[in-house]
């Protein structure tokens, strides 16, 4: 079939597994452009078939030589319609692994399950001899309990009053003003139960059940805070609520592990383009911005950059700031005064598309956002027949 962008709104129906496989290549390429970095001999990352799961998986594999296994749930393609970006990742990955010579395994499967808990904390332990990093980078919107078996679901909601500002309406490319609604308590908990660390725990209990963890394992998991005056909208709202316990699940994790010399501690990372921050309107006009800034600046990052900076600060030298709560500071340019001032500015002035091409990385946006689904990539013949049906090597399905 001739595979086309199709989206509505922030969702992509496509996505092209040859502009996915070059990009992925073109990331595993940047990965050892920077040079070996000191990182774990194996290890497990929850969410590795996109975002900032997957540059750590290529950052662990690539940069330190490291035995990956990636656990992701995505769906495959058929005959008539694509498979998920996220799938078509996992397959390029495996791909660059076994050219690499490397030891990896993907896991399909729901990561919220305790029976792919068990699963791949066998296979970490009989065929990896356990890991010394694992990583929980999970950002879904449901989840289903798996002691009441009740379903539990995630939204963005502030806590308290409604929240109306200006968001960036991807449909359209444009600005307007969107408010966001406050939450009820229900809605409040059921994110928590979603996107908390109620999840995080779990894995580490089976994985240490199973002796999946080697002595000294390091843990992390990622959160946000971001700036304060869209602090409703995040950080003050339901998915702050939902970090705020997943940073408490750090501390208690760090506790237990300790005993047996291991770390635990919550990534405060920077706003970034991801699959999951194009759900976000208020935070996509906000990143759009800040992009621009930063790179202006000179202090441009990326999904690659910060994955790099993270197992550098794991596994070498300390250098991230660690904040009174124990938190790895990731997102220190982000939120330098400096920095913070002049997107201020820059929001204040943008009130259409076309002051957001001129004072934020639209342009940028849209190419990164369409690479996520694997359109744009150089070299790929988007008008070539293209079978949407490819297999991930080395991978274990669930269902």
């Amino acid at each position: 079939m001739i595979i086309e962008p199709v989206r509505r709104g922030p969702v992509w129906a496509t996505a092209h597994p040859d502009g996915r496989r070059a990009l992925v290549r073109r990331a595993v390429e940047a990965v050892r452009q920077r040079g070996p970095v000191p990182g774990p001999r194996s290890a497990l990352v929850i969410g590795a078939s996109s975002g900032l799961g997957l540059a750590v998986r290529l950052a662990a594999a690539f940069g330190s030589g490291a035995a990956t296994v990636g656990v992701c749930l995505e769906r495959p393609g058929a005959p008539n319609r694509t498979g998920t970006a996220g799938w078509y990742n996992a397959t390029a990955v495996e791909e660059e692994l076994t050219t690499a010579g490397l030891p990896g395994r993907t896991v399909v499967g729901d990561a919220f399950d305790d029976g792919v808990k068990e699963r791949t904390a066998r296979l970490v332990a009989e065929e990896f001899g356990g890991v010394d990093l694992v990583v929980h980078s999970l950002a879904a919107p449901r989840r289903t309990d798996p002691v009441t078996g009740r379903t539990h679901r995630s939204v963005i909601r502030t806590i308290g009053d409604a929240f109306t500002e200006k968001a960036f309406d991807a449909s359209t490319g444009s600005v307007r003003e969107l408010t966001t609604p406050a939450a009820t308590s229900e809605e409040a908990a059921d994110t928590v139960r979603v996107m908390g660390g109620d999840d995080w725990a779990r894995w580490i209990d089976v994985l240490d059940r199973h002796g999946a963890l080697r002595q000294g394992v390091r843990t992390v998991a990622f959160s946000y805070i971001g700036t304060p005056w869209l602090a409703p909208t995040y950080r003050d709202g339901t998915l702050g609520r939902a970090k705020q316990h997943l940073e408490d699940t750090a501390r208690s994790l760090d506790r237990r592990l300790a005993a047996d010399g291991g770390r635990a501690q919550a990534a405060v990372m920077r706003a970034l383009v991801t699959p999951a921050s194009q759900v976000m309107p208020v935070q996509a006009l906000y990143t759009l911005l800040l992009t621009r800034v930063t790179r202006e600046a000179g202090l441009a990052e990326d999904t690659g950059d910060q994955a790099r900076r993270l197992l550098d600060h794991l596994f070498h030298e300390p250098l991230a700031p660690v904040d009174a709560r124990d938190r790895i500071r990731l997102d220190d340019v982000e939120l330098r005064p400096d920095i913070q001032a002049e997107v201020h500015r820059r929001w204040e002035k943008v009130h259409d598309a076309a002051t957001l091409a001129e004072l934020g990385d639209l342009d940028a946006y849209r190419r990164l956002t369409e690479e996520l689904h694997g359109f744009g990539a150089d070299g790929v013949d988007y008008a070539a027949d293209t079978d949407p049906v490819r297999e991930i090597p080395r991978s274990l399905l669930i269902h």
